[in-house]
């Protein structure tokens, strides 16, 4: 017997209504992945039913209906958009939502707002690193904690769940993000409000009543009329502000001038200085350079002290001009803040204002003075050794100069700076002063060994007798005066005319040498003395005198020297 179910198939009736329904869901034409119009049927506990003119009703979760108090609005017979997820599902139900119709509606028209910079209303609903979250429209957007307000702000619990309004400042549609600000909804009424405002001042115009709004290091920000100007550091005076707090309060009335109005960034600058005219106009009329004024101390750097010289004009002391004996003194050690002193103008720069002065040029020059004393003897105080020369003070004056090695002696040993030390008090001479720096001797203050040839009439060509002092592998040393102070190396190729006879190892200490000088400089302190020369001057002056023939027939330098000194012991006789 057939079934009840192949009955109604094989019903003329039935077929005719399945073919009808089927024509009736063709012409409706249902796409998957957008969103369709549908009608409330049913309101339960937990779900919405609505009809989308499908095979069968939806069922959207209760859930997705109470943002926004939708759900005490909806009835039976409502219309509403709902996001169309699949016709017909494994267990042939239609999937449909609520909330991602309407995020999807929102992400449409958060597309063209994008654009154009629309307002749109959103709230903060929750916070995440680095910001906080922001449903528009139903979509979750991002709003980093830097756009919620045009300054920073501690707390923001004012603002959570209640409408703010926003701009979306950055969209990405691949991953479906939305950054939204709510600072530059902010920035754009308060840049209405400026412009609206800057059209009641202009550059050049005087406010009697700027009201100082905050200081800083670097300037003074004022409310002129509602518009945040800037008053510069070095708008404030003519001359140098230490720091412009120190001249104003908070909530302070100043008179200022408009000096720039920026149409772009509406940025508006404001000067003090600007209402009184420029001291360094007519500065040379006031000042002289090389005149003495008197000032008083107002800053001490490391490397200076400026002085006030009147309002608005100050002059720079560099270290150098501080001290005579002292180019480097620390400027705390001579002057102090707030001191009244004299000065000499230096120098005068009109266009970068700057000036120059001099507190040095006010005290006695010690170097005038010492000046008068180059060849003269002073006591000095060692200050510092080094590898070449010492450095001391004259204790009188107090400038510094130089005792190089070779002026210790005139031996001009290097040695002889171990015999000095730090903080010992000598005396010395003045040898000379060149561009502020001085050079001692202290052998100066010695007789010069050098004069034995000038007391003795002695010059270049003459023999001398000299004694053997230290005999070396390269010559011997001599010396030629009795106190030994002239000392003179004979170098191996003068000690003798022959070769044999010039080995240094055959003479010996204390001996008498007689030996020519060939060269004397009394500058360069240069003598050499050769024994090679005497010898060859002797051997010339007895050959002169007995004749050459001598030595040809066979006579020795020996035999002529012992018939010259027999024929000269006959003479005698």
């Amino acid at each position: 017997m057939a079934s009840e179910q192949e009955l109604k198939k094989n019903n003329p009736l039935h077929k005719e209504f399945q073919s009808l329904l089927d024509q009736d869901f063709k012409d409706r034409k249902l796409k998957e992945n957008e969103i369709i119009k549908a009608t409330v049927t049913e309101i339960t506990k937990n779900f919405v039913v609505v009809d989308c003119k499908a095979k069968m009703e939806g069922m959207i979760p209760i859930e997705e209906f109470k943002n926004d108090d939708e759900l005490s609005k909806l009835k039976v017979g409502s219309k509403i958009d709902v996001y169309l997820e699949r016709i017909e599902s494994f267990k042939g139900e239609i999937i449909i939502s609520r909330d991602k119709a309407r995020k999807f509606k929102a992400w449409r028209k958060m597309e063209k707002v994008f654009e154009t910079q629309e307002e749109m209303t959103g709230y903060i609903t929750g916070k995440v690193k680095g910001g906080f979250i922001t449903t528009v429209e139903g979509l979750p957007c991002f709003m980093p904690s830097s756009q919620i307000d045009v300054r920073p702000l501690k707390k923001i619990d004012h603002l959570m769940n209640t409408p703010v309004k926003v701009i979306a400042t950055r969209l990405d549609k691949n991953r479906g993000n939305v950054c939204v600000s709510r600072r530059a909804v902010l920035e754009k009424s308060k840049n209405a409000e400026i412009t609206k405002a800057l059209k009641n001042i202009k550059e050049g115009d005087i406010i009697e009543n700027a009201i100082v709004k905050a200081t800083t290091d670097w300037g003074i920000f004022l409310d002129i009329n509602g518009v945040d100007a800037l008053l510069h550091v070095s708008d404030l005076s003519h001359g140098r502000v230490k720091r412009p707090s120190d001249l104003v309060n908070i909530g302070q009335k100043l008179k200022v001038k408009i000096t720039k109005i920026d149409g772009k960034t509406n940025r508006v600058s404001a000067s003090v200085k600007a209402l009184t005219e420029d001291p360094y106009a007519n500065i040379e009329k006031n000042y002289k350079i090389g005149e003495f004024y008197e000032g008083v101390v107002t800053k001490i750097m490391d490397y200076g002290c400026f002085v006030k010289i009147e309002d608005g004009i100050e002059g720079l002391i560099h270290n150098s001009e501080l001290d005579w004996t002292n180019r480097n003194i620390k400027p705390s050690k001579v002057l102090s803040v707030s001191q009244k002193i004299k000065f000499k103008i230096v120098n005068i720069d009109k266009e970068t204002k700057r000036i120059s002065l001099s507190y040095k040029a006010t005290l006695d020059n010690p170097w005038d003075k010492i000046k008068s004393e180059i060849g003269k003897k002073v006591k000095v105080k060692i200050n510092n050794i080094t590898d070449k020369a010492i450095f001391a003070d004259i204790i009188e004056v107090g400038l510094s100069g130089m005792l190089h090695y070779k002026e210790i002696s005139y031996q001009e040993n290097i040695e002889d700076l171990k015999k000095f030390k730090k903080n010992d008090t000598i005396e010395v001479m003045i040898l000379e002063i060149k561009d502020e720096k001085i050079k001692f001797s202290k052998r100066a203050l010695d007789k010069d060994p050098l004069d034995w040839f000038k007391d003795n009439k002695k010059k270049v060509g003459d023999v001398v007798t000299t004694r053997i002092h230290e005999v070396l592998k390269t010559g011997v040393k001599v010396s030629i005066d009795k106190d030994k102070k002239l000392i003179v190396l004979i170098r191996k190729v003068d000690l003798a005319k022959d070769a044999a006879d010039a080995r240094p190892e055959v003479f010996s200490p204390g001996n008498a040498l007689d030996a020519k000088i060939t060269e004397f400089d009394l500058k360069t302190r240069r003598v050499k003395l050769s024994v090679k020369a005497a010898q060859i001057d002797e051997e010339k002056s007895l050959i002169a005198k007995f004749g050459e023939g001598a030595t040809k027939s066979g006579a020795t330098l020996k035999g002529i020297f012992e018939k010259a000194i027999g024929k000269k012991g006959k003479k005698e006789k």
